[in-house]
């Protein structure tokens, strides 16, 4: 009887072991498989990371075009008041030349 238990209790021992190979096994491919997982969000932030970065350099590209283009602007507007200013005059409308350079004063001083 006591052979018997012995025996019984060694085929426990093996299938407890065999039992816990395979448990081990089982967390070993799902350790590798969520640091795949980890791999892919990291290069994925990593190119996210790069998109914003793109982005943010061209907004400030975009943000100094866009000064520029006020720029030429204002001085387009102003060159425009002159020529209306100097055509009044030459037409020898003064209240117009006069009003249009109380204008263009106002303006420049804004600016």
């Amino acid at each position: 009887m006591l052979s018997l238990n012995v025996r019984l209790m060694g085929r426990k021992r093996k299938i407890a072991k065999r039992s816990r190979k395979r448990r081990l096994a089982r967390l070993k491919a799902e350790m590798e498989g969520i640091r795949k997982e980890q791999k892919s969000i990291n290069e994925g932030q990593r190119q996210v990371r790069k998109r914003m970065e793109a982005i943010g350099e061209e907004c400030q590209q975009l943000s100094i075009e866009t000064n520029k283009v006020i720029r030429q602007t204002a001085v387009t507007q102003i060159r425009l008041a002159i020529m209306f200013i100097l055509k009044a005059r030459q037409d020898g409308d003064i209240a117009k030349a006069s009003h249009l350079t109380h204008l263009l004063r106002e303006t420049m001083g804004r600016a």
